[in-house]
């Protein structure tokens, strides 16, 4: 597992979003990155995290921010957890891993006593020149924005 630290240059990322369009870091160089991984949609706490974003949206968009969600699940799975929610960001579509693992944040996972491998729930602040400004790893799904705009 990756282990990527404040102050790292981030992964470059060449992926599509839920509706095939392209998207790579460039694409957003200047701005401030919210990049968030979650474990699947349509679960409980995806939704929680989802939502909260959603509802502070416009405030995280006012502070300069862009937000792109991650996880392994497909582009149509992708589509209809945006649709049912109305998230108003892109979700990005990584059924190979490969952002995941550059990101570093697949690994063992323990509930209700199970360990099994997943997706470690975790945000990354991506700052204006490509650079990890904030990792944050104890993500409170109904509070996030609250996390990452340090209200």
């Amino acid at each position: 597992m990756i282990k990527l630290k404040v102050g790292d240059k981030a992964p470059d990322i060449n992926a599509k979003t839920q509706d095939g369009e392209n998207f790579s870091l460039a694409q957003v160089s200047g701005k401030k990155l919210v990049l968030y991984f979650y474990p699947k949609d349509n679960t409980p706490g995806c939704t929680a995290q989802a939502c909260n974003l959603k509802d502070n949206y416009k405030e995280l968009i006012k502070r300069g921010y862009v937000v792109y969600g991650v996880s392994a699940d497909s582009a149509l799975k992708h589509q209809k957890f945006i649709e049912k929610y109305e998230l108003p960001f892109d979700l990005l579509v990584d059924e190979e891993k490969k952002i995941i693992n550059a990101y570093g944040v697949w690994g063992p996972k323990k509930f209700m006593g199970k360990e099994y491998e997943g997706i470690n729930r975790t945000t990354f602040i991506i700052d204006e020149t490509g650079k990890i400004e904030e990792i944050i790893e104890k993500v409170k799904t109904k509070d996030h924005t609250n996390q990452i705009l340090k209200n």
